[in-house]
Order: C-alpha cells, then sequence, then structure tokens
C-alpha cells in the first residue's frame, strides 16, 4: 500500500483527469433511476458489457417496478441467465420492485439507507445510483479504485470503507462529483491489475507506485 498523496498531488492529478476527460460516464445502460439501480444490481460479479447485452431488452419490456413484477421472475431469469449468480439476482430485483411499490410508490428512494434497505443493494450499489442519477458525490468504490487508490497513494486504504473515507477526505471538494468515475476508468483501460500501462499513463510522474512497468 503506498503513502497517502499530498493534497497538492492530488489536485495535479485530477486536474490531468478532468483536462481528459471533462464528464466521465459510468458504462452501465439505463433510462431511469429505476433501470439504472437493477443495471447496477446486475452488474456484481459480472462485466458491464455483460449486463448492457442482458439488459439492452430487458429495459425495453421492464422498465418500471410494475413492469418487472408483470415480467415475471422466469421470464426476468430468461433476460438475464447469460450473467453470473442471475438466479439470486433475478429474486432481488422481484423483491426490490415489490419492495419499491409498497413502500415508496414505485420510485427509487434517494437516500443511501432506503437505498441499502432494498434486497441485493449494498453500499457501493447505493453509492453509484446516489452519484449518476442524483449527483451526489458519493464514492462507489469497486475493485479497481481500491487497486488503483493504493497502487498510487490516490485513496490508500485496507478495506473499501477505508478507501472510500480517503477519497472523501482527500480528493479536491471540486473533483467528489467524478472521482470515482475517473478512478473506475483509470483502473479499467490503464492501470491494469496484471500488466498497467505505465509507460502512457497521464499521472506517471504524479503515482506513488514503485514497480512501473516501461
Amino acid at each position: 500500500m503506498a503513502k497517502q498523496l499530498s493534497y497538492c498531488v492530488l489536485k495535479q492529478i485530477f486536474t490531468r483527469f478532468h483536462a481528459a476527460e471533462p464528464e466521465p460516464k459510468g458504462e452501465l445502460h439505463h433510462t431511469n433511476a429505476y433501470t439504472l439501480l437493477v443495471a447496477v444490481a446486475l452488474s456484481a460479479q459480472a462485466t458491464d458489457v455483460g449486463v448492457n447485452m442482458a439488459t439492452a431488452t430487458l429495459f425495453k419490456v421492464a422498465d418500471t417496478p410494475q413492469k418487472m413484477l408483470d415480467l415475471g421472475e422466469e421470464a426476468l431469469i430468461e433476460h438475464i441467465k447469460t450473467i453470473g449468480l442471475y438466479r439470486n439476482k433475478a429474486r432481488n430485483v422481484m423483491k426490490m420492485a415489490k419492495i419499491l411499490i409498497e413502500d415508496y410508490s414505485g420510485e427509487v428512494p434517494s437516500s443511501r439507507a432506503a437505498l441499502q434497505s432494498l434486497p441485493g443493494v449494498g453500499r457501493k450499489t447505493a453509492n453509484v445510483v446516489l452519484n449518476m442519477w442524483w449527483h451526489h458525490p458519493a464514492q462507489a468504490v469497486d475493485t479497481h479504485i481500491f487497486r488503483v487508490g493504493n497502487r498510487s497513494g490516490i485513496c490508500p486504504g485496507k478495506d473499501v470503507n477505508a478507501v472510500e473515507r480517503a477519497i472523501e477526505d482527500n480528493v479536491p471538494v471540486e473533483f467528489q462529483q467524478h472521482a470515482h468515475h475517473w478512478l473506475i476508468l483509470h483502473g479499467r483501460y490503464k492501470c491494469k491489475a496484471r500488466k498497467p500501462g505505465c509507460a502512457t499513463c497521464l499521472i506517471n510522474d504524479l503515482c506513488a507506485y514503485e514497480e512501473k512497468t516501461t
């Protein structure tokens, strides 16, 4: 684990991220808060590409909690059976739809506590929805951010909660809204687990990683 980088270095890093991609976007396809919530819940232990392939047809017929209930669990399974843990995820999606209708008038709640009370929704999923739909500067820490944060010194921590706090505590506030997207995309396409692309990395000179590739 690298040592936490200074404020000045972090400001330089995120200034570069912003210059390269001013408005980074999540890669899960969605049309409203509900489809975003479902897509993120389905993405656990699955790729965004795989989820998007499955939801391309699903969201055409079930883009609200009521339509999801009307579709039914078995039909839902047919749409998402290419995704890992699809049976358990299907059960959770159906339970979630029922709760949203009964307790939230069919609307997706906008508080972290309410979101996390839904079946299949953990803190990371809740944070993604809060950030992407309601533009709250919530930090959804996945494996990419955990790796990049600890490798680079941007937001080191022993677990995902510690990394989340490191982002919130240390990244300049003007970059908080998009911080987790910049870090996810950087980890997904540049700072990869096995072969990080250090030679062409835009923050190579600021990163604390001692085993940079050439």
